[in-house]
């Protein structure tokens, strides 16, 4: 099972056997890939609608790896739903890869290189420079904007 982000529609990927992805694929395609989308679904693709516990291991998962601020919607919605699934996510997006990754969930890429290797991302402050392990909305000692850092 190929569980498709946007991008398998956008390149006209191609699946091997049975395919599934959520309704909000849709709302993010135009033209020919919205009309892949809307063909792919009439010929037996699987539109899932992920459960709420799928959902919260997702948002736990990109927690752990600094990429929930970086994740859409339709984004945790399709991790979501290879995990229910055991299905192989289509995605050529780096932060789902990443946390597919921490999910034990399999990634297939389209017209991008995979990642090499998971990161667990650290955050730095613009104001302070001090690092913190988890994503805050601002920093605690001088409410500066954070941002991802590489954590090597």
């Amino acid at each position: 099972m190929r569980v498709l982000d946007s991008s398998a529609f956008i390149h006209d990927y191609d699946a091997d056997g049975p395919t599934a992805s959520v309704p909000e694929v849709r709302e993010e395609l135009t033209d020919s890939a919205a009309f892949r989308f809307d063909a792919a679904s009439g010929g037996g693709m699987q539109v899932h609608v992920p459960g709420n516990e799928s959902l919260r291991a997702v948002r736990y998962a990109a927690e752990r790896t600094g990429d929930d601020r970086e994740l859409s919607e339709t984004d945790r919605r399709l991790l979501a739903a290879a995990r229910e699934l055991g299905g192989t996510l289509v995605t050529d997006d780096y932060a789902m890869q990443n946390v597919a990754d921490e999910l034990g969930v399999d990634v297939e890429v389209i017209a991008q290189d995979g990642i090499s290797e998971r990161r667990d991302w650290r955050f730095q402050c613009a104001g302070c420079g001090r690092e913190f392990d988890e994503s805050k909305p601002r920093c605690p000692v001088c409410g500066s904007d954070l941002s991802r850092k590489n954590p090597r």
